[in-house]
């Protein structure tokens, strides 16, 4: 199911960040990114479909309505392929603490709902490795559509499953295929003892228990960048963390 770590050569930590749209995930771990810079840490993030070989093909795919459920699930695999191959295991070996704004769980979840056989989808990212912390957002349904809807004149196609046939109208198929995501998350949560989020709580008190609970399960400090006597720090290989 995942990939055979070797403590040896990764030195660093993974963290993942998993929910449905609207739970507030990608803000909870922008303010955690900010938290180990302002602490001196080696510290990269990377999100969902981000891929530069990638991103543009499946854009291209996406507006020409071109992907089966299962080209659908290869392509956002073949996205953390390269970007964990490039950026996620070298920076982990490295000694970074490496966030990532969604991992194979979205996959697991949204290629499942869209038919796909969760066997063959959990063997298709079996290169990538166990992250040290996956944080779950769950967060009441309404609230969180409540969210995304307020927040965006319009939805997308895919990302409010109009290719699963839910609905026609798109606002009934965004709720449609959330909850069935939401399901699918509460399924994987209890599987991977995920560290569950109340997400309906205030930003400062969740962002609070986050890092109590970051700082709780790592040696923050062994991940700083090393200082000169009375200079700055010494930067690492920033071509490396730049991807």
């Amino acid at each position: 199911m995942f990939a055979e770590r070797d403590d040896k050569s990764i030195k660093g930590k993974l963290i993942a960040v998993e929910g449905v749209d609207g739970s507030g995930k990608s803000t909870q771990l922008y303010l955690v990114k900010r938290w180990l810079e302002s602490e001196g840490v080696k510290v990269f993030f990377t999100e969902w479909n981000s891929s530069v070989i990638v991103k543009k093909a499946s854009s291209k795919a996406k507006k020409r309505f071109l992907l089966t459920p299962t080209t659908f699930s290869l392509i956002h695999a073949t996205d953390l392929a390269d970007r964990f191959e490039r950026q996620v295991l070298p920076l982990l070996q490295a000694g970074y603490i490496v966030l990532c704004d969604r991992y194979v769980f979205t996959a697991y979840a949204r290629d499942v709902v869209r038919g796909c056989s969760p066997a063959w989808v959990r063997n298709l990212y079996s290169f990538a490795v166990r992250p040290d912390i996956t944080f779950y957002f769950r967060v009441p349904l309404e609230v969180a559509l409540s969210r995304i809807l307020s927040g965006r004149p319009k939805l997308k196609y895919h990302e409010a499953g109009m290719d699963l046939g839910f609905s026609t109208d798109i606002y009934e198929s965004f709720r449609a295929y959330q909850e069935r995501l939401y399901a699918e998350y509460e399924r994987l949560a209890k599987e991977f003892n995920f560290v569950v989020m109340k997400a309906d709580r205030p930003i400062e008190a969740q962002q609070e228990q986050v890092r109590e609970i970051i700082a709780n399960r790592m040696d923050l400090a062994s991940y700083r960048w090393l200082t000169r006597r009375g200079g700055p720090p010494v930067r690492g290989p920033q071509k490396l963390a730049a991807g």
